[in-house]
């Protein structure tokens, strides 16, 4: 494998894994919809644990290959301040952007109280909320807004400066951002403001600080509402 090739890979494989999972998930519940399955919810809900182990480990594998990634940024607190305002933002903006037109399809969501086993709800709670916080803004910023950002530039996208902007760039990757999650709109928005802060900082570390911002943000907020529906 060439060195471009490989540095896309890293980059490219724990997003593909994590998606794989999703794409399991969904196709459980539509055969299980057509009756030519049966599966409980609950146990749709133990591949989540499952894929945010595997993604952290493949992170957790290839970790000195993502030398875009510079914690040392985190320090300018001006600045790191202002992304997180920027996470919560996008948060603010995806709770209210929940329109029926914006949505691929009805999302059930994860509902812990499906559980009757205190511990286990418990359990299955902490994974959904360190995976949304700690393991997916790494995994998808790294995809986003280190490769395919990069990648819409320039084939070989190792030579293309990290928070590099190009008109069809921001706007091929805010469209396929929003098309990744249910509501279409309300994640065009988020890809629209994460890609600001790479254009506005340069600095990938910044992006996955405003993404594990929103994540909190809402899982803090669906887990007081109960509005299962957003996870």
């Amino acid at each position: 494998m060439t060195s471009l090739r490989y540095a896309a890979f890293v980059r490219c494989l724990p997003f593909a894994v994590f998606m794989a999972f999703v794409g399991f998930d969904e196709a459980c519940r539509l055969l299980a919809e057509r009756g030519i399955i049966s599966v409980a919810e609950t146990a749709l809900y133990g591949l989540y644990p499952v894929k945010t182990v595997l993604v952290a480990l493949l992170l957790y594998r290839y970790r000195k290959e993502y030398t875009e990634i510079s914690l040392t940024d985190l320090k300018n607190l001006p600045v790191t301040l202002a992304v997180c305002c920027t996470g919560i933002l996008v948060f603010i903006l995806w709770v209210h952007m929940d329109w029926s037109f914006g949505v691929a399809e009805s999302p059930k969501g994860f509902n812990p109280n499906l559980f009757t086993d205190r511990k286990l709800q418990a359990g299955m709670t902490a994974f959904r909320v360190g995976g949304a916080i700690g393991v997916v803004p790494i995994m998808e910023e790294l995809f986003w807004r280190s490769f395919l950002v990069r990648y819409t530039v320039d084939s070989d996208f190792t030579k293309v400066p990290t928070g590099f902007f190009t008109l069809p760039s921001f706007i091929i990757t805010t469209l396929l951002f929003g098309l990744e999650h249910n509501f279409i709109f309300a994640g065009m928005a988020a890809g629209a403001l994460y890609n600001i802060v790479l254009y506005g900082t340069r600095s990938l570390a910044q992006c996955m600080l405003a993404h594990s911002v929103t994540n909190l943000s809402l899982a803090l907020y669906v887990l007081y509402t109960g509005k299962w529906y957003f996870w």
